[in-house]
């Protein structure tokens, strides 16, 4: 099956997919008359399980040893409990926070923060946050849109502008002529509509910083 099929099977998007055959998690045969990537059953399962250990928590080089032999599951996931417990740890200390805060019965304006704020930098440092991390989603998606849509309004400022003087000026450029240019002008954006789509599918979907994430 092609890669269409496989991303729809699994659930994860191509630029996922090709990120683990990059780094050598999965090998698809190639079609020899047009070189396209076919998946098989084994292929699939294997996508299944590198998913599910990604929503583990298991990272790219932990899944590289264990696709050598390097490292056997039952060692990864007890990691994986260790990282849990400490990020549990973590939760504790925040949830004691807010605890002796409302036990105090303080405001605002009377909270000591000197310690809470000690406490909560130490935890930033550890990479632990209780902040929501979906703006960033947001920000991404409105990134792309603006920018998709300054490159839009150029092309099409300049179709509108060539379509202009041929239906106004009498001293017009063959008809032909005009088809050609307005079609170069036009397919760049129904390309960058069908990007927008994708990037925006890809950035809810979770997997479109897979490699900054290692």
């Amino acid at each position: 099956m092609l890669i269409n099929e496989v991303e729809h099977i699994v659930g994860l998007s191509k630029k996922s997919i090709r990120y683990y055959e990059s780094n050598g998690l999965l090998s698809p045969k190639r079609n020899r008359e047009n070189d396209y990537r076919i998946y098989d059953e084994d292929d699939i399962v294997k996508l299944k399980k590198i998913k599910f250990l990604r929503e583990l928590g298991v990272s790219i080089n932990e899944l590289k040893l264990l696709d050598r032999g390097n490292l056997s599951l039952e060692e990864c996931l007890n990691g994986q409990l260790d990282k849990i417990y400490e990020e549990e740890k973590k939760y504790e200390k925040i949830k004691n926070m807010c605890k002796e805060i409302i036990e105090d019965e303080v405001s605002l304006d009377d909270i000591d923060i000197t310690e809470y704020f000690q406490n909560v930098n130490i935890l930033g440092k550890e990479g632990f946050t209780m902040r929501d991390v979906k703006t960033s989603k947001s920000k991404k998606i409105i990134g792309a849109i603006l920018s998709s849509i300054i490159f839009s309004a150029f092309l099409v400022f300049l179709l509108a502008t060539i379509s202009w003087f041929q239906f106004t000026e009498a001293d017009k450029m063959p008809w032909l002529v005009y088809f050609i240019l307005a079609g170069i002008l036009a397919t760049p954006v129904i390309g960058i509509i069908g990007n927008l789509i994708s990037r925006i599918l890809e950035i809810l979907g979770g997997e479109e910083d897979e490699a900054s994430k290692y």
